[in-house]
């Protein structure tokens, strides 16, 4: 690997803004192919906000979109907040109508396939990147081909779930269905949970704990790649300086130039780009996860319990639990109705799974989600990219988006 060569101080060469899982990929793909990387965030350290306890799935093959037929069946209880696991919050904001309407045009079955595969062909440049990097570099954060079983409760849902399998199998994505005695043969700690219809089993699934990975990531880009990383910068405002660069300027009055900008901050993009009339569609999607010890039946394998809208993620001897999806809700700090809501759905799925009485953390986080489910990696001005929009699947998409958005600094 050749060295960048040495920068003037004023000269950051490419800023990548935002430490999360995304950023923190970003600034590996441009470091690897011999940029000068600056990376910066308002927090203290890398992978503070939403990537630091999501659900800790890696799901390459479950690359659904959210919107779909099967939507508008789920709007009153959405709406009337009937549904303890999805509820949304209207307001009269005419961002949250544009988007709403914007999400829901794309509930078509036409829409939910090209969405679906969009995504898809994303994360599977994902796991490819992620097997290169962990082939160059060894991170410890939990890494296991663990698999995964999206359960259903309702046999009902079992054809739309084949069709899916069906979709994804062209591209090489190994998924069967299997029925609940198969179930508790790929999973004994499942063998004495009532009522399931069926299940997907997606062997090759993985999980990893985003924010350990991160942390290992970012060492490995300071003392092999030269990366500058600078944390506590609450940067409020991108301009451009002259004709050859940008200028961001930071809340304590901290400057940086840069030749080229990466904006990957998630949910915040939009209050950077906003006054440059560049608009990313954005909605948050406030979700909430708990880490507790393993219990008596805790599961290897990653669950996603479809009826609760939960996911399951043993993390070592810790298990990890995600759930509850509040759209509209643009305060992370997690709510302790809706914390002990996610610990109840939990308790009710997966009553031996962790135990429930000892939960050592919790967390809340807002996903930044499109209409179509899929982020926007593009060039929005010259010398300024974005990397925004990677709904629940930020640390499954975070590799390859990395990698999508390094090949557009290239060819600029």
């Amino acid at each position: 690997m050749s060295s960048p060569p040495p920068a003037s101080p004023a000269d950051h060469g490419v800023v990548v803004i935002g430490a999360g899982v995304v950023g923190v990929a970003t600034a590996y793909a441009l470091a690897r192919r011999g940029k000068r990387v600056h990376l910066v965030d308002r927090a203290a350290g890398p992978a503070l906000g939403t990537s630091f306890a999501n659900g800790a799935q890696l799901s390459y093959a479950y690359t659904d979109a959210m919107a779909g037929p099967a939507l508008w069946k789920q709007l009153p209880g959405v709406l009337g907040g009937s549904d303890p696991s999805y509820r949304a919050h209207t307001t009269a904001d005419p961002d949250y109508w544009r988007w709403s309407l914007a999400f829901l045009r794309n509930a078509t079955a036409g829409r939910l396939r090209r969405n679906t595969l969009a995504t898809l062909e994303l994360a599977l440049e994902s796991r490819a990147a992620m097997a290169a990097l962990l082939q160059r570099h060894a991170l410890e954060f939990d890494h296991q081909v663990a698999g995964k079983l999206h359960l259903y409760y309702k046999a009902a849902s079992l054809p739309a779930a084949e069709a899916m399998i069906a979709l994804k199998r062209p591209y090489g994505v190994e998924q069967r269905l299997v029925d609940a005695a198969e179930v508790a043969r790929i999973e004994p700690a499942l063998a004495d949970i009532p009522g399931i219809a069926g299940a997907v089993h997606s062997p090759e699934e993985e999980v990893g704990d985003p924010w350990r990975f991160s942390n290992g990531l970012l060492e490995v880009l300071r003392e092999r790649y030269g990366v500058q990383a600078s944390f506590g910068l609450d940067l409020r405002r991108l301009a451009r300086d002259g004709t050859s660069g940008w200028r961001l300027e930071a809340a304590d009055g901290q400057v940086l130039q840069a030749r080229q900008v990466v904006v990957c901050t998630g949910i915040d993009g939009n209050a950077l780009l906003r006054p440059l009339g560049v608009r990313v569609p954005l909605m948050a999607i406030k979700g909430y996860s708990f880490t507790a010890p393993c219990g008596p039946a805790a599961p290897r394998t990653s669950i996603t319990d479809t009826s609760r809208k939960l996911v399951f993620c043993r993390l070592g001897e810790r298990m990890r639990v995600a759930g509850v999806a509040e759209v509209n809700v643009w305060d992370p700090q997690p709510s302790p109705q809706r914390m002990a809501d996610l610990v109840a759905l939990a308790r009710a799925s997966l009553p031996r799974a962790a135990d429930y009485d000892r939960v050592e953390s919790q967390w809340g986080g807002l996903r930044p989600v499109t209409p179509f489910s899929s982020p926007v990696i593009r060039q929005a001005r010259d010398g300024l990219f974005v990397n925004l929009g990677h709904g629940m699947l930020g640390w499954t998409l975070a590799m390859g988006s990395g990698e999508r958005v390094a090949a557009l600094l290239e060819a600029a």
